[in-house]
Parts: C-alpha cells; structure tokens; sequence
C-alpha cells in the first residue's frame, strides 16, 4: 500500500471515527430512554469510548506520519476487531471499497466474502424484508440519512436483525457520490422489544403512558376498555375526560408525596369513565418512568367492575337482608359491637320485637303473603323510627331497633308507638292483616355493656311480654333473669323426667250431662319435679314442644293411657274411652302414624275407644295436618277439636277436616251467665248444622249446666263433675256413679 493509499484510508478512517462518533451517541440516547436492555447500552458506551480513543489518536497522529503508517494496520485492524459493530463504506468515484473485520461477527461471512461479492449483504437480506430497500434508497438519493431494519440470514441458518444506518454524501450536481453504512446487531434488542410489544399488546390489562396527564400510550386492551375503537381515540387525551378530580387529585398527592424518597409503583382502585359515559371500577399501578426523554407515569390496570359488583352482592347477602332490605343479624352485631365500642357512657337502647300471630297468617294464608307482610312491617318499622335509630331483621318474623341517645322515658314513648301503629290494618292486596308485637328491651349501659347480655335480656324481656298477653313491651330487669333460669332448670330437668319416671297422667271424666254418667276421660299430663314439686302443664308442655320432648313424651302418654283403659276394662271398671291430646308438633313428626298404629296393634286396643283432641294451632300447616288426621282417621279412631274458638279457624276449613267432635273452650262457658252465652249458642248452633258432636269445657256451675242442656249440649267436662285425677282415684269416682255408659 502506498502513501496515497495510505492517506486515503486514514481519511476514510476519520470519518468512520466520527461516524461512528455520532451514531454510537444516538444508539446509547435511544438506547437510554427505550431499551429494556441496560447490557446493550452498557457495551454501547464501551464502543463511544473506544471511538473517541480511536479518534484522538488520530489526530495526534498527523505530526507522526511515518511512524503511524508502520502501526496503522495493525492497531486499526486490533481496534476494529473488538467492536461488534461493521462499517460499509464506498467510493463511489473511486470505487475504493472499506468494510471493517466486525461485519464477520455480524453477518457470518468472512471480510473477503465481501470485498469479492459487494452485493453480499443484499443476498443476504431476509426475503421479507427486501421492501426496506427500496425505501432505503429513495432517502439516501435524496442525500438523507436513513436508518433501515431488516432481518439477514446467516450462513447457519440462524435469522439476526440489523440496524443499518445509512449516511450518504451528495455532490453539486445532487449525485451520490460517497456512502457510508454503520451496522449493529440488535437482535436481543429487537426480541426483547418484540416480547414486550407482545405482552403489551397481547394483555387484557391496561398497559398505558401519560405525559403531562395525556396519554401517549395506550394498548388495545385498554382503549376496547375505554369504550373506544382503537388507541388512537385515546392518544392525545387528558385523564380528567376519563376519571373523577377526586381521584386524580390523590394520586398527584401521593406521587408527590411518596415518590419523593421512593419511586416504586402503588396501587389504588378508581372509578373509571368510558366514552359512552358508563363508569367502570378499574384496580391500577401507578409507576413513574421515563419516555421519550420526559418523565412520564406508567398505569397498568385491570377493569375489576365484575369483582367490585361481586363482592357488594356478597357484601348484600352477608349483611342485609334478601326479603326486606333491612340489616340483617351479622349487620346487627357488628353494628351493636362498634356503638359499644364509640360510646363511653351515652345511653342507647336495643328493642327485640316478635309478631305474634305471623306464623298463623304465613301458614294459612301462604309463604308469599307472609312474605309482602314482612316487607310491609320493615317499611312500618323505617317509618316510625326514622332517623333515630336502626331497623335489624334478625330472621322470620324477628327485628331488631337500636335506639341511640334516649332515656328511658324516650324508649317507652317509641314502644308505646309502635303498638299503636300495629293496631292498625296492614293492607296486602286489598285484604286486612292484623298482627301485634311483643317487644322486649334492654338499655346501655344499666343492662349491660357487651353485645351478648344486651341482646339476651332484650329477648328474656321479649319473652315475658309475650306471656303477658303479647302484642306488650316489657323492659329488661335482673328480676326476669330468675325466670330464665327456671325455664332452663325446667328444660334440663323435663329431658331426665321419663327416665326418673317422674311424669304422671291424671284423668278428667266427660259426663252426660243429663243423666251423669261417665262417657270416657280425658288423659292429662302431669310433671311431679322431685325438688320443685308439681309442675305446672301450662309452664312445661311450651318447653316440651320448644325442645322437641314432645315426641317421646307424647308416644309414652298414648300408650299409658291406653294400657290404663285396658286395665280398667279388664279389672272391671268398664269399658271407658279415653282421650289424649296432640301437639302440633307431634302432628308434624313423619313417624307419628305409624307410632300411633304400633301402639294400637302392640296394645290390641278398639280404636274407636281413642279419642285424639287437637288444636285449631294444627291451621298453621292445613295441608300437612288434613293429610295426617285423614291417616288417623282410618285407623278407626276419634278426633275432636279442643278450645274450639281460641284460634284462627275458619269455617270453610272446619268442614274439610277429618273430626268428630268439637269442644267449646272454658273462656266462653265462662260467659254464659256475664254475656248471656251467644257465642256458646252460636258454636253450638254450627256444630249441629256441620253434624259434630259437641263437649263443653270448664263447666263449673248448676247454672252452666242448666244452659248447656237448654240449647242441646249433653257432654260436659269439669270441676262441676270431678277435678282430674289420678287413675286410683278416678276408679273410687267412677264406682260410685250409678253407670257407667260406653262411647
């Protein structure tokens, strides 16, 4: 090579140095601000700095001709091998081709593979990508530079991207005289973005970029999310079209706030605005970054509204009631504990609230009308305590008001209102509904000072309004407590009775009234409590039926009874019929037939001697209770109905059911002689015409009987006769009668 020569290639050197020099700038900036690849900017700022030494050293060495021309070879060929960069360069006058060793890195064909053949790196070129040439010389004979991307095919097979950029030199005359190529390898660079353009893109979350509150960056998923057909309808925009100042007010709060000493990301949960105006609830990461140069913020978030939707319907049905809308117990509580915990020694009040004659109307009348009841109670209850205080359903026809900031005096007034506004109808489809509550109340912090004992004494003193007659209100005293622990002592003992054989039938004769002799007897249950003495049936047949012990006890009755009519038979007393009552509860129990028909074929007891007596109660599930005396009935025995006129039967019903005799209560022959006794002469009057047999309780009076016989009723049943007895001395009773008349 000669000085000319020389010369020429320290010249093309030069201006590969600051070529390179400049692209190697514009790389490692465009590297900075977009790569995701801190390694290729880090090998970038390797090659600046290797081209700026390149580039000294040249200068430095035009006063050292000689020298340099002995080492230029080698330290360029040294230098230039150590870049993973090649640089293409021509002369187009003079045809003086220079291409750099590091395009064998880049390409996998050898320097002379290409200074034999000029167009390798066209042959080379991905046959999809060869448009790019096209566009690339149209630019670069317009004396512009261009950088191009295009895939190339290496000897093995393998596909590499390269960034190719062009800088042409365009004479006077406008003809491109000189060329030169500075060639990179990117394809980690170009994979990497295409990975996270494909996720990007690919997401259904919404990936976004906002300068100055724009958006400069929004993928498909979240402009579909906006509501808008495609990025560009959001690009551009300000957030503030897109959500509340509220929330945008927050998150610059805490971006200045929290960023200051700690630039990570935090999320936060908004109500988003499509463009049709629907909003949308959207959980988003908030990340500061930089784009384009500028600080810019990065949101990625995700349309939650399904989930937010999904969690208030479980939140509903967690807390409220499906029925009536109003807070349920689990609302209640929590409600009761966090008012304890906000009062110190403000009083308030809790109100427990039962209606009285919901089951009846539920029963009769159906599930759906209960239904409308309860919902039109809710309403009633809103209604009356407005906005001083809160309205609980607990559950069935059970609620619950806290009262807050009243006295005593204060509670009693809304008690007293409550009542009076139940007095009136309640219209469900243009039919009258009457039901009345029993409300028991406790009040913080007298009765108590945890959720649990406030609500326990308000339901103790629920309980004892309701004995007192119902449709009452009572208040909560230690007094009560008392009561509650009888009730319990009695349940814990009633469960031992039949063991402790400490149950007891007594017997009340039925009499023909007009002549005095014995039809049959009624079976009566008694408890004799080792330590507390007689109880009561009025105080222990409600816990027995509460509890369930009825069955057991019910099927033991039955069979006593029938085995004491058999003994008595067999004895020679006679042939004496007995009857047995049946709770509600016992028509219910699924083997409660067959219970009755086992006893009868163990016992070979006539079934015509066996009289079951029932209560209109039976009318809080007529259809179950129709099917069941039909069963009852074909086994031969009797039926009747006791306290006729106490409960809630109507005379359509009556006539469906399965009965035989029909017994007139003791509260209405005690009425006989005060009210002149028409509605004695009324029942009377309607069993004869509906042909049932009829028996008057609770006779007690010459007078009553005297009654009784003048308007056709023959069978009484009372102390005017005999007390109930026990079965030894209903035998005394029974011989002393002149006869004894089989039923």
């Amino acid at each position: 090579m000669n000085f000319n020569q020389h010369s020429q290639r320290r010249k093309i050197i030069i201006i590969f140095s600051i070529v390179v020099f400049i692209e190697c700038m514009n790389l490692i900036l465009e590297e900075f601000y977009t790569s995701v690849h801190i390694y290729t900017v880090f090998l970038q700022m390797i090659l600046l700095g290797a081209t700026v030494a390149l580039f000294r050293f040249m200068i430095k060495g035009t006063t050292e001709a000689s020298k340099e021309l002995s080492n230029s070879n080698q330290n360029l060929n040294s230098i230039f091998d150590s870049l993973d960069v090649a640089i293409w360069s021509h002369d187009l006058k003079s045809n003086i081709l220079l291409i750099t060793p590091g395009i064998n890195k880049l390409y996998g064909h050898t320097l002379e593979e290409f200074y034999q053949d000029n167009q390798l790196w066209r042959k080379v070129i991905h046959p999809e990508d060869l448009y790019v040439l096209e566009e690339r010389e149209d630019t670069l004979n317009s004396g512009e530079p261009c950088t191009s991307f295009y895939r190339i095919i290496r000897p093995d097979g393998r596909v590499r991207w390269i960034q190719d950029r062009g800088i042409p030199t365009i004479d006077e005359n406008g003809i491109l005289v000189y060329f030169t190529s500075v060639l990179f390898d990117i394809t980690d660079r170009k994979e990497s973005e295409d990975r996270y353009r494909s996720l990007v893109e690919m997401s259904p979350d919404i990936i976004a970029v906002l300068t100055d509150r724009k958006f400069d960056y929004i993928n498909e998923a979240g402009s579909k999310l906006f509501g808008a057909a495609s990025p560009s309808e959001i690009i551009g925009k300000d957030i503030s079209s897109f959500a509340r100042k509220e929330d945008i007010k927050y998150v610059s709060k805490k971006i200045s706030e929290d960023w200051k000493d700690d630039l990570d990301k935090f999320r936060i949960e908004v109500s988003v605005f499509r463009l049709d105006g629907k909003s949308i609830d959207v959980e988003i990461s908030i990340m500061p970054i930089l784009y384009g140069g500028n600080p810019a913020i990065q949101l990625v978030g995700r349309d939650i509204t399904t989930r937010k939707k999904a969690q208030k319907t479980i939140h509903q049905m967690a807390y409220y009631d499906s029925l009536t809308g109003l807070p349920n117990r689990n609302k209640f509580m929590q409600y009761l504990n966090e008012t304890i915990k906000d009062t110190s020694e403000e009083p308030f009040a809790v109100l427990f609230l039962d209606l009285d004659r919901f089951k009846v109307i539920n029963d009769t009348k159906g599930h759906s009308t209960g239904d409308m009841l309860l919902k039109k109670v809710a309403i009633l209850l809103k209604g009356i305590i407005r906005n001083q205080g809160i309205v609980f359903r607990q559950g069935g026809d059970e609620f619950i008001i806290i009262l807050k900031d009243v006295d005593h005096g204060q509670v009693d007034q809304f008690a007293r209102e409550i009542l009076h506004r139940f007095s009136q109808p309640i219209m469900i489809e243009e039919q009258e509904f009457f039901v009345t509550p029993s409300i028991g109340i406790s009040l913080y912090p007298m009765d108590g000072r945890e959720q649990e004992s406030l609500l326990k004494h308000a339901d103790t003193a629920m309980y004892v309004a309701k004995e007192r007659g119902k449709n009452n209100y009572h208040f909560y005293d230690s007094a009560l407590d008392q009561i509650t622990s009888r009730k319990m002592e009695l349940e814990n003992g009633l469960r031992r009775a039949l063991e402790l054989d400490e149950l007891r039938i007594f017997y009340q004769p039925k009499v023909q009234m007009d002549t005095g002799d014995i039809l049959g007897v009624e079976a009566l249950l008694r408890w004799e409590h080792p330590i507390l003495g007689l109880i009561s049936p009025a105080e222990f047949i409600p816990i027995a039926e509460e509890t369930g012990l009825i069955i057991p006890i019910g099927k033991w009755v039955l069979r006593n009874a029938i085995e004491q009519s058999i003994y008595w038979e067999n004895t020679g007393i006679g042939t004496i019929p007995v009857a047995v009552n049946i709770s509600v509860r016992q028509i219910k129990d699924e083997d409660f037939v067959v219970d009755v028909k086992e006893i009868l074929e163990a016992t070979s007891f006539v079934p015509s001697c066996l009289e079951l007596e029932i209560t209109e109660s039976i009318m809080q599930d007529f259809n179950r209770s129709t099917h069941v005396l039909k069963q009852l009935k074909q086994l031969g025995l009797n039926i009747s109905m006791d306290d006729f006129g106490t409960g809630y039967s109507s005379l359509n019903n009556l006539r469906h059911l399965p009965i035989n005799s029909i017994k007139i209560d003791k509260s209405f022959v005690d009425d006989i002689i005060n009210f002149n006794g028409s509605i004695v002469r009324a029942i009377i009057d309607m069993a004869e015409n509906m042909d049932f047999n009829i028996i008057a309780e609770g006779v007690e009076t010459k007078e009553q009987v005297k009654f009784l016989l003048d308007n056709s009723c023959f069978t009484g049943q009372g102390y005017y006769f005999s007390k109930p007895l026990p079965a030894g001395d209903l035998e005394k009773y029974i011989i002393q009668c002149s006869s004894i008349t089989a039923g």
